[in-house]
């Protein structure tokens, strides 16, 4: 090599470098991250012609570019065939269970109590009796004639009422997803995973007040006996 002509060296050290240049561009092109989008030299219908949302296309009758989901099709992944877990509903009825995809465990509660403080607790407040801040500040405005100006406010519900208490989870589920009086539908908000949670933890809620409502009528009927007033209980027994 100390022997080629200077002019021949140069040429042969110009082409080793020259041929490095399309590995090092590839290996930098596949390690780093880009903002714009890579060239694309074959485009296999990578850009294609669209039209915008709301914008006018003349191939349809009614001129519309933004188009309804064919009758009778369904998108990959959204058949929700299983109507248990997808709607809350067994044979046609509400169900009565959670669906084999929830099992009830200490993460699920967790992630529904996690659920019900952002979606729930606003309306029904952090226990469910329906005192949320919500709530309040409108029972605070209706007070006002001044400021209610003719407006009516249709308070949330208690989860602990009977008839609430009575409903099984599919109908709890069907609430959540579609709305029920005033209360609007949370599908898009709340996924399926995460609407059989928040029941699970309305559960919880339910069980705990239930326990510490008979805590507290025992607390009360052992009071009564130390004072030496008559036990309700026992007195609609002789009656």
């Amino acid at each position: 090599m100390s022997n080629l002509p200077k002019p021949i060296l140069f040429a042969l050290l110009g082409t080793v470098v020259v041929a490095l240049i399309p590995p090092v561009l590839i290996v930098r092109m596949r390690t780093t991250k880009h903002s714009l989008p890579r060239i694309h030299w074959i485009q296999d219908m990578d850009n294609q012609g669209r039209f915008r949302a709301q914008h006018a296309n003349p191939m349809f009758a009614d001129g519309r570019a933004m188009r309804q989901p064919v009758a009778g099709t369904v998108a990959r992944g959204e058949l929700r065939a299983d109507t248990h877990y997808n709607h809350g509903v067994v044979a046609q009825a509400w169900a009565t269970t959670f669906p084999r995809q929830t099992r009830v465990t200490p993460d699920l509660l967790a992630r529904g109590q996690e659920r019900f403080v952002i979606y729930c607790t606003p309306c029904h407040g952090a226990s469910g009796y329906g005192d949320g801040l919500v709530n309040q500040r409108a029972l605070a405005v209706m007070g006002d004639p001044t400021r209610s100006k003719g407006t009516s406010w249709v308070e949330p519900k208690s989860i602990h009422d009977s008839d609430i208490l009575a409903q099984p989870v599919g109908q709890l589920f069907n609430t959540i997803t579609n709305g029920v009086r005033t209360m609007g539908s949370y599908e898009s908000r709340i996924n399926v995973h995460d609407r059989w949670a928040i029941i699970a933890y309305i559960r919880e809620l339910q069980k705990r007040e239930a326990s510490a409502s008979a805590d507290t009528r025992g607390v009360d009927r052992a009071d009564r006996k130390r004072v030496g007033e008559p036990d309700n209980q026992n007195e609609a027994r002789q009656s």
